[in-house]
């Protein structure tokens, strides 16, 4: 009596794993930073160095986006949030260590607060307005977005507090660098603190794979996402590099080039994906990654930034912010936090979002012009 030996499916190549759409933007990414390493190296003009650039950085972050809907089909949103902001913030991280080692303090300040307010008016807005637009109402878990709103609450205050005391007549004038620095380590131990408090609320259903598609291996899901982040890495510090001369000769803002070029630019990363997943209707996934995005800037990367600073820039960086990016940020983190506590969202209050960031970029357009 003969047995039947089950068929074997056999394992997808990965040119078949990636498909079309995915080779392309691999191409694209790859091409891109080529061909913006050759203009740098040939001496080419800035300007043509950062549009370059800026395309090869928008491929890139495609890529990532397509890696992290498939650890969507492993793992829960929070987890998912997690997991893709930190490795999305990665070039924002470069971008900040190579300017504050040439000293550009205000420029790295002003990109923080513009990741901060981009993430969480920016893109918040444009993910509500496009989600809501092609879907309808859209509804998601409104524990976790109230938990990451209420510590979003919090940085801002400990923005504001160092801004304050430290003020003409406040109790530590003179001691701006020693409490940024103590303020820094407080933010550490809360933002190490919630991640396990993040990660808890990681085990919903995952999100479903499109038809006809298989799901990558794990080692090609991280491979994807670890390389395409090291590139946007490369190709954000070459950027921003050309960045000042190309500004320079448009004749924008210095505080313009920090709050909402920069910003843009070091998180297009979660621009697309959060945008992406509010289109494909999984909010909490969109929600996740956007608002961990603004939380990891605010009490994570800021206060690495201002500790750092101490050994590599010959002027440290602080807490201390400018009153307009101080009202700037604490309206924007109140808004949120308004509009996410009933778990809903409408493309009208996308739309109120991207009102008020319209409004801030606004307010620092007319700020001294950058200057080689």
């Amino acid at each position: 009596m003969s047995t039947t030996v089950p068929a074997t499916t056999p394992t997808p190549s990965i040119p078949s794993l990636l498909g079309r759409r995915g080779l392309i933007l691999l191409a694209l990414a790859a091409a891109g930073t080529i061909l913006t390493l050759v203009l740098r190296t040939a001496g080419a003009n800035d300007v043509a160095v950062f549009g370059v650039a800026a395309v090869t950085l928008a491929g890139l972050a495609a890529l990532v986006g397509d890696a992290t809907d498939q650890l969507g089909h492993r793992f829960g949103p929070a987890t998912t949030g997690v997991l893709q902001s930190a490795l999305g913030n990665l070039p924002e991280l470069f971008i900040s260590l190579f300017a504050l080692r040439e000293g550009l303090v205000v420029l790295v300040q002003t990109a923080l607060i513009g990741s901060i307010l981009g993430n969480s008016l920016l893109v918040l807005g444009l993910a509500f307005l496009a989600g809501g637009l092609k879907n309808g109402r859209q509804v998601f878990q409104a524990g976790p977005a109230r938990t990451t709103s209420i510590v979003l609450l919090l940085a801002v205050a400990a923005l504001a507090i160092p801004t304050i005391a430290t003020s003409p007549g406040g109790y530590d004038e003179g001691h701006a660098v020693e409490f940024s620095a103590f303020v820094s380590v407080v933010l550490l131990v809360i933002f190490a603190a919630s991640i396990p408090y993040s990660l808890s609320g990681g085990k919903g259903a995952s999100a479903e794979l499109e038809p006809d598609s298989h799901p990558w291996p794990l080692r090609l899901t991280v491979g994807m996402l670890a390389v395409s982040a090291i590139g946007a890495a490369l190709v954000s510090d070459w950027f921003v590099e050309a960045l000042r001369p190309a500004m320079a000769t448009l004749g924008v803002s210095e505080a313009f080039v920090g709050l909402v070029v920069v910003a843009i630019a070091g998180n297009a990363v979660e621009h697309a994906v959060g945008i992406q997943a509010a289109l494909r209707n999984r909010t909490d996934l969109a929600i996740s990654l956007i608002q961990n995005s603004s939380l990891q800037v605010a009490i994570a990367l800021t206060p690495i930034l201002v500790l750092a600073s101490l050994f590599i820039s010959p002027v440290p960086m602080t807490l201390v912010l400018a009153p307009t990016l101080l009202v700037a940020v604490a309206l924007a983190a109140i808004l949120g936090a308004l509009i996410v506590f009933d778990g809903e969202s409408t493309w009208l209050e996308g739309l109120m979002l991207l009102g008020l960031y319209l409004i801030i970029a606004a307010s620092v357009w007319y700020g001294p012009r950058v200057t080689i």
